[in-house]
């Protein structure tokens, strides 16, 4: 029942190239060996022959329906086609127990002998990690800013400016006569009368600093595809599982 699926010698990465399509054929001939034995008509056969009562009689030709469809056959077809599949999947698994790779940024190992699965959860969270780290608050570029200690942030120079108010006056516009009272318009002129000092500070990053973490998280990322290259390199012994299942099952 043992069909061969891959190279005698192969890659972890070859495995995992081929099985998806298998994976896939599987399952399109699962579904039409069930489609098959879901029509009786495929399943029944018959064969009749007719003799009349005397010699005299009307002769009829025999009649013949052949099965097309044997459970049995199906059965077997079906366990060849899965066999496959569960070679491929077990040999794939049992790889991925051995397969590791040093996971290098900069010449130095910031993971030593990483597993693939391990590698692969990490290429998904460093590509969150990288939308987050680039959604990060950057401090306004047209203010000059400082690190303030005392307030764990970051400040502007203060900046002295004008308060002014605005304070009545009068303009004659005419004077008083003997006939006419005096013409006034009062208007408004701004006073000043103190000064505004004004510090800003903020908990947002300098441009630099969110480059600098978008920067390493995207040299991780590429440490972390070399990994995982690298482990699914690694020779890879033929798993047949399939025999003994199917041996079982439908044995």
């Amino acid at each position: 029942m043992g069909i061969a699926t891959f190279p005698h010698v192969a890659k972890l990465n070859q495995i995992i190239a081929v099985e998806k399509g298998i994976k896939s054929k599987s399952h399109q001939d699962l579904t039409a060996a069930q489609h098959g034995l879901q029509k009786p008509a495929l399943l029944a056969g018959i064969s009749r022959t007719y003799q009349p009562k005397d010699e005299e009689g009307e002769q009829l030709p025999p009649e013949s329906t052949r099965v097309q469809v044997r459970s049995e056959d199906v059965l077997r077809d079906t366990a060849a086609t899965l066999t496959r599949l569960f070679d491929v999947t077990a040999t794939k698994d049992w790889a991925n127990c051995e397969a590791r790779a040093d996971i290098t940024v900069d010449g130095r190992v910031l993971v030593a002998a990483a597993p693939v699965s391990y590698l692969l959860f990490l290429e998904k969270q460093l590509t969150d990690i990288n939308a987050f780290v680039r959604r990060l608050p950057v401090l306004d570029a047209a203010e000059a800013w400082v690190q303030d200690p005392s307030t764990d942030s970051w400040k502007t120079e203060p900046v002295r400016t004008l308060r002014t108010k605005k304070v009545p006056r009068n303009h004659v516009k005419a004077e008083a006569t003997d006939k006419h009272p005096a013409q006034v318009e009062v208007y408004y002129e701004d006073v000043p009368v103190g000064y505004w000092t004004t510090v800003k500070f903020s908990g947002a990053l300098p441009a630099r600093r969110v480059n600098e973490l978008v920067s390493r998280v995207e040299k991780l990322q590429q440490a972390v595809k070399f990994a995982r290259e690298e482990a699914n390199g690694i020779d890879v012994t033929d798993q047949r599982v399939g025999d003994a299942v199917f041996g079982y099952l439908f044995g």
